[in-house]
């Protein structure tokens, strides 16, 4: 006869291995994250090299790299939206982020002719495509170059096929000298705030952009 009871007793040894295991998997998942969210595309040539906002002067660096390339004869700049008009009545003349994103081009010898900055303010990357997508109607052009960081390329991908229409191609592309350490990322906040950003982010693409930018 059983005594009530053993036969838990013999089992915990096997919930506990079924828990180890299941964190094990956690670990590897969340040491990974950082390699995966960097998602890059071959290159071709394209009609327009184009450098999002954020990141200086890495994004920028690697746009006038791309350029002296030939991979493209133009290079664009967003604008991300900026508190302008709240410095002005200070009497404070904000120089916008694009701005130093140009200087820093021209520094790598793209020629001021090549470079433009889109006429529209962006909030976040969902805009920043939308505004590309239609610069590029609006100029004729098929393929862009996308620039940005590592971490953030999956989700401009994403972004990409979900919002900029099949006529139009792009080449997502990674800033190589972004400090970025996709295989140790948990090892300071910049990384780790980045990480959680874009697998946030990457969720919000995936269930069909509910969570919106502020646009007010």
């Amino acid at each position: 006869m059983v005594e009530p009871g053993t036969s838990k007793h013999r089992r915990w040894p096997i919930y506990l291995l079924v828990c180890l295991l299941a964190a094990l998997g956690v670990v590897i998942a969340a040491r990974g994250a950082g390699r995966w969210l960097v998602r890059e595309d071959a290159l071709a040539p394209a009609d327009v090299i184009v450098v999002l906002s954020g990141s200086m002067p890495y994004r920028a660096e690697e746009g006038a790299r791309l350029f002296k390339m030939n991979e493209a004869p133009e290079v664009w700049l967003t604008r991300a939206q900026a508190p302008v008009a709240d410095l002005q009545k200070f009497g404070i003349h904000y120089i916008g982020e694009e701005e130093y994103s140009r200087q820093v081009l021209v520094y790598f010898g793209v020629p001021e002719s090549a470079i433009h900055i889109l006429p529209d303010q962006v909030v976040n990357t969902e805009q920043e495509v939308d505004e590309i997508a239609r610069q590029m109607r609006t100029t004729g052009k098929k393929r862009a170059i996308v620039v940005s960081s590592p971490q953030h390329t999956r989700r401009v991908r994403a972004l990409w096929e979900r919002l900029a229409g099949q006529n139009l191609q792009a080449e997502v592309r990674a800033a190589f000298e972004d400090p970025y350490d996709a295989n140790h990322w948990w090892r300071n906040t910049r990384d780790t705030f980045a990480v959680i950003r874009e697998m946030l982010g990457l969720v919000n693409v995936w269930t069909g952009l509910p969570v919106r930018p502020d646009t007010t």
